[in-house]
């Protein structure tokens, strides 16, 4: 976690983690993800807990099936960035599948032939496993963004929502999905960057031989989401997370107030969706 130059409370937690990330090289960066998340995975098992997106405000919202409202604007920021993709009997891999809300709404709502879940938290695999064992076109393996454990030219769909700002080497993350997908395949990315890393970004998308369709920034989208579930999301944070590592988990949610909304705020940060081909 990069300094934004905001002076706020973190969690001390949050505070160690994100201090060491700063002084830490790639590889072991990886490895502090991995045992941040795994720590905030085993802290909260709750099925009703299934999203760790931001969220999105839609001016074109989708239909929803009574039980998915609940989770509308976390599942606006996937159906945005796959949006005009046709996932219909395609064979479909999430990287960074997280607690499996999204994966479980899209291989339900777009039929996909299949769609694998990878993540790099064993406890999140396990958790995803039990949760959504009855749709049998849905599957979560344990698995690094950066060494993905698949054949090449495997899939016909690859998505990537809100994860790889977490990863320690975003270069050979691109290349591992541009080697995975197949010729012709979409590569559906949103996450948030400051601008010259989105800038950094954007080349390495195309050194790897993407071909970006489209690209847009949905920041104000993003921190409207934010905001308007930002009172409801600190009430359960303070309902269901332990007390130690209540901040931190605030910090890792994007709550007023920490480091991440007040970056969004002041533009310090930027929200980005690319709809790229192979």
């Amino acid at each position: 976690m990069e300094n934004l130059g905001v002076k706020m409370r973190m969690g001390l937690p949050a505070k160690i983690f994100a201090t060491l990330l700063k002084i830490s090289p790639s590889p072991i960066q990886n490895k502090l993800w991995k045992w941040w998340y795994q720590k905030l995975s085993k802290s909260h098992d709750k099925k009703d807990f299934r999203f760790m997106n931001y969220g999105y405000i839609d001016s074109n919202p989708p239909s929803l099936e009574s039980f998915d409202e609940p989770y509308r604007l976390f599942i606006q920021l996937y159906e945005m960035n796959i949006r005009n993709i046709v996932l219909h009997n395609k064979e479909v891999l999430e990287v960074g599948s997280g607690r499996g809300g999204g994966a479980s709404w899209i291989a339900r709502s777009m039929n996909p032939s299949s769609l694998i879940g990878v993540d790099f938290s064993a406890e999140a695999v396990l958790l995803c496993n039990k949760w959504y064992n009855k749709q049998e076109n849905l599957n979560f393996i344990e698995g690094n963004a950066e060494e993905l454990p698949f054949p090449d030219s495997s899939f016909d769909i690859i998505y990537n929502v809100e994860s790889s700002h977490c990863y320690g080497n975003m270069s050979k993350f691109i290349h591992e999905a541009f080697r995975v997908l197949r010729s012709g395949g979409n590569f559906c990315w949103t996450d948030f960057r400051d601008d010259k890393t989105m800038e950094l970004t954007n080349q390495l998308f195309l050194d790897s031989g993407f071909k970006i369709v489209s690209k847009r920034e949905v920041t104000k989208e993003v921190l409207d989401a934010l905001d308007s579930i930002n009172d409801a999301k600190k009430e359960r944070i303070e309902e269901l997370v332990p007390k130690t590592i209540r901040r931190s988990f605030e910090t890792f949610a994007g709550i007023e107030g920490t480091p991440v909304y007040e970056s969004f705020k002041n533009q310090k940060l930027k929200y980005f969706c690319y709809q790229m081909t192979k």
